[in-house]
């Protein structure tokens, strides 16, 4: 009788459909489309699809060229399946401010309580008073 349930047991093991634990080599995914193009001010734009799914698309333009403060702004959009199969789609821009996704799936802080948002409107309703410092010499 055990030697028929190690047997059972064995043959089931041996039968298991495992294609879902072992993933695919997605670094071998081919490119399906790819887009580039730049100009000499420094604007560019780029698009690409890939074979298995992903697809990613950004402009790039340089905010303030002529002056000191010169800076890269990029907006794009990505969209791919998560390996749980959950469509993800997100757009993007990175400036000097920062990388600032927008996202159904991006994690929402929770609401302010009431209470921290009357505690910090009575803070700025009533500052600390100013206390002039007087340095002494010796």
């Amino acid at each position: 009788m055990k030697f028929l349930v190690v047997l059972a047991v064995a043959v089931a093991c041996a039968a298991a459909d495992v294609s879902h634990i072992v993933r695919s080599d997605e670094s071998q995914a081919p490119i399906v489309r790819s887009d580039y193009e730049q100009q000499p001010e420094g604007h560019f734009q780029y698009a690409y699809e890939t074979g298995n799914g992903i697809v990613s698309q950004a402009e790039g333009v340089v905010k303030n060229a002529a002056s000191e403060n010169a800076a890269l702004e990029v907006k794009g959009t990505v969209r791919y399946t998560a390996p749980d199969g959950t469509p993800i789609s997100y757009e993007y821009v990175a400036n000097e401010n920062g990388f600032q996704p927008i996202g159904s799936h991006l994690p929402v802080p929770p609401p302010i309580p009431e209470q921290i948002l009357r505690g910090l409107q009575y803070i700025a309703d009533h500052p600390a008073p100013v206390v002039p410092v007087v340095k002494k010499t010796v």
